[in-house]
Parts: structure tokens; C-alpha cells; sequence
């Protein structure tokens, strides 16, 4: 992968494209253990963040709603994690896919369920919710939309705010997806 957008060093960011940077590496993300970098060694923002510091405006809102998504929703992290790994692979985006992976393995997925998300399948799961937000997550993913019944068992399960929630994941990780393959030059995966 060959980045369009050269990362900024924290000394040559204005003052709004400080306040994104310090949202970024000083909120949430950065509080406990760490299964990925947000930065390279020398404070470079990486992955999807670095093109959040060309409108400070939008880029805060964009990460805070990420923070929003992974630190204050209803859903739990292994459904949250498997649902972004379910985006990484429809979108074939590796940045997405090893940071979650590695988030992953801290919230208890096993390296089979890996595996199949990796491959672009569901995996086989216990917990009738976690299937059926995974099989929300892989229906919008695919056709953007739920059926009656899809909408009916995911509210069943999760509750309306866990739907909305999980759309926006669903949104928000399309997105990243997205400014990935646009600025950092990522393309699609090979899938196997």
C-alpha cells in the first residue's frame, strides 16, 4: 500500500488539526492496552485517521462518532469487533482487518472465528444475539438494507438502539474502508 497523503508530524499541524490529533491519540483509544498503533514511531496519525487532519471540522466529528461507536454502545466487543471485521472484509480493507483482528483477540475471539471473518464468512456461534447481529451486519454489508424479518429478529435481540448502533458501525467502518482505499492507497484484498 502506497500512501496518496503524507502524514503530518505533530509539529506541523495547525491548531485545529491539534485538537483532531489530541481527540485522537488522547481520548479512549489510547486509554489501556493497546492492540494496535495509532501512530507510526515518529507521531504520524495512521490508517484512516491521517485524512481526518485535512478538515479538522469534520474529522473530529468523524472520530468522535468512532469513539461513540466503540466505547459507549450496547453492543458487546466481541459483536462489535466481528461486525467491523464483517465491513473489513466486504470492503477486502487489511488496515481494518489486522487493527480489529488484534482488538479481537483481546475481547476473546478465537483464532477460527478469525479465520472465517478473514475469509469473508460468518462464523458458527453460540449466542443466538451475536449471530444475529452478525447476520444483520453481513445483510448490510451486502445489499445496504434488512429485510422485515432481519430488522425484527435484530431489534428482538439488540433492542432498537442496538440496530441503530450497529448501522452506524456498519456506516462509519464503510467509511474508513473508503478514505482508506482513497488516501492511504489500500486496495481491495485478494480474497483466498
Amino acid at each position: 500500500m502506497s500512501a496518496r497523503l503524507a502524514g503530518l508530524l505533530p509539529g506541523e499541524l495547525n491548531e485545529r488539526q491539534t485538537e483532531v490529533y489530541r481527540a485522537i491519540v488522547g481520548g479512549r483509544r489510547a486509554s489501556g492496552p493497546q492492540a494496535f498503533s495509532l501512530t507510526d514511531e515518529e507521531g504520524r496519525l495512521r490508517g484512516p485517521f491521517n485524512a481526518m487532519l485535512l478538515s479538522p471540522p469534520v474529522g473530529l466529528v468523524v472520530q468522535a462518532v468512532g469513539a461513540a461507536v466503540r466505547y459507549e454502545s450496547v453492543l458487546t466487543d466481541r459483536v462489535r469487533e466481528m461486525a467491523i471485521l464483517v465491513v473489513a472484509a466486504a470492503w477486502g480493507s487489511a488496515f481494518e482487518r489486522e487493527a480489529h483482528e488484534a482488538v479481537g483477540r483481546t475481547c476473546g475471539l478465537t483464532e477460527p472465528e478469525l479465520d472465517t471473518l478473514r475469509e469473508g464468512g460468518l462464523p458458527e456461534l453460540a449466542d443466538p444475539a451475536e449471530r444475529t447481529a452478525l447476520r444483520a451486519t453481513a445483510a448490510l454489508t451486502r445489499t445496504g438494507a434488512l429485510s422485515d424479518r432481519e430488522y425484527d429478529d435484530t431489534v428482538a435481540a439488540w433492542g432498537e438502539r442496538g440496530l441503530f448502533e450497529l448501522t452506524t458501525l456498519v456506516g462509519y467502518y464503510s467509511l474508513l474502508a473508503l478514505q482508506l482505499r482513497v488516501f492511504a492507497g489500500e486496495r481491495p484484498a485478494e480474497r483466498p
